[in-house]
């Protein structure tokens, strides 16, 4: 059983993750990395599982690295982090995340939540890349997903100042896409994970993967992808179920096939 994040069993669909390390602001050292690396290859084979949340404390989703740890570490032990493996298996889970942000996401924390698909802030939480204050920069993501997500101009403002931004500046850029009081940001989060969980799994899991596209190569390219998707989801029952379902006015089940 993980000893750094509380686990909430799947409840229609979407499995909640709390990082629980409240007397280092749930920084993010090998330990808790690790064990939400092992939690979501678990949930990414699970079919009870379709969507994930990930969510920290009212003052801290993720304060960032543990300062402490990476500094028992000289330049062999960086280069041969287990860190890295961890990070590498949080990219590829396949289901839809959506982070429940309140208090600090800096640095690691930062990265984590862009890691997310959809990111959920309370109107107290703070985005930064401080790392450049320690003679470090983002390693986990955060220059290449914040340019993307902010442009060009205010992520290198962020990563080479170190000076966070707010909710509601996040909002303005892009990065997150809803703003909540505190008190109801996981609430929130939980809503939109159970609606998608809801939705057809295969269509969902194409639609995402189109979407990363798009992030990822140019338009010619995410266009054949995404009109391959849409003819792979034509052959599907899934396919048949919605247009039954909305035919007879009635909620669609999916199963996923």
């Amino acid at each position: 059983m993980p000893t750094t994040l509380k686990i909430t069993p799947p409840l229609e669909g979407v499995l909640c993750i709390t990082l629980n390390r409240p007397e280092a602001l749930n920084a993010l050292n090998t330990q808790l990395l690790g064990e939400l690396a092992d939690t979501l290859n678990s949930a990414d084979c699970d079919d009870n599982v379709r969507a994930v949340v990930i969510t920290g404390s009212a003052k801290a989703f993720a304060a960032g690295a543990d300062i402490n740890e990476m500094a028992e570490r000289d330049l062999v032990g960086m280069l041969e982090d287990p860190r890295q493996h961890h990070w590498a298996t949080i990219t590829r889970f396949r289901k839809p995340i959506i982070a429940a942000v309140n208090g600090y996401a800096l640095g690691g924390g930062c990265e984590l939540a862009m890691h997310a698909d959809i990111i959920i802030a309370g109107e107290s939480a703070l985005f930064g890349q401080p790392e450049i204050n320690l003679g470090i920069m983002p390693g986990a993501g955060g220059t290449q997903r914040l340019l993307r997500a902010v442009g060009k101009s205010l992520a290198t403002q962020m990563v080479l100042t170190g000076e966070p931004i707010s909710a509601r500046r996040a909002l303005e850029a892009g990065l997150i896409s809803e703003i909540t009081q505190p008190e109801l940001t996981l609430e929130r989060a939980m809503t939109i994970a159970t609606r998608i969980a809801a939705k057809a799994p295969l269509a969902v899991r194409l639609a995402r993967e189109s979407l990363h596209k798009a992030m990822d190569t140019d338009l010619a390219t995410g266009l054949r992808f995404e009109r391959h998707a849409f003819t792979l989801l034509a052959g599907t029952a899934d396919r048949e179920e919605g247009i039954r379902a909305f035919q007879e006015k009635r909620p669609a089940t999916f199963q996923g096939h």
